[in-house]
């Protein structure tokens, strides 16, 4: 299992910057994929970005070039920098984990409680 803590959210001004930060309750090497998700009012949770277990990050279009996933191996930590932020990146986000679990020989999915990202004037 894994329990995933994220902070960092809050209200910011278009074109400010924030940092989530989602703590892992074990090494970050051991989960196969960390990712960040969103999901603004009324809409369907959506994908922003990941990082692979090997350290491979991917982005959504609508964040490219503007957010970065990164991580801390020593302490279980994986961030996401957002820069010049807009109003349509007010959402709630997630944390992510994907683990393989031997006993059901399948992925497993796992959710933070979420961060609240408003970005307002």
């Amino acid at each position: 299992q894994v329990q995933l803590v994220e902070s960092g959210g809050g209200l910011v001004q278009p074109g400010g910057s924030l940092r989530l930060s989602c703590g892992a309750s074990r090494s970050i090497f051991s989960i196969n994929v960390m990712g960040w998700y969103r999901q603004a009012p009324g809409n369907q949770r959506e994908w922003a970005a990941r990082i692979t277990s090997g350290g491979m990050a991917t982005y959504a279009d609508s964040v490219k070039g503007r957010f970065t996933i990164s991580r801390d191996i020593a302490k279980n930590t994986v961030y996401l920098q957002m820069n010049s932020l807009k109003p349509e990146d007010t959402a709630v986000y997630y944390c992510n984990a994907v683990v393989y679990e031997s006993d059901i020989k399948s992925f497993r999915d796992y959710w933070g409680q979420g961060t609240q990202v408003t970005v307002s004037s």
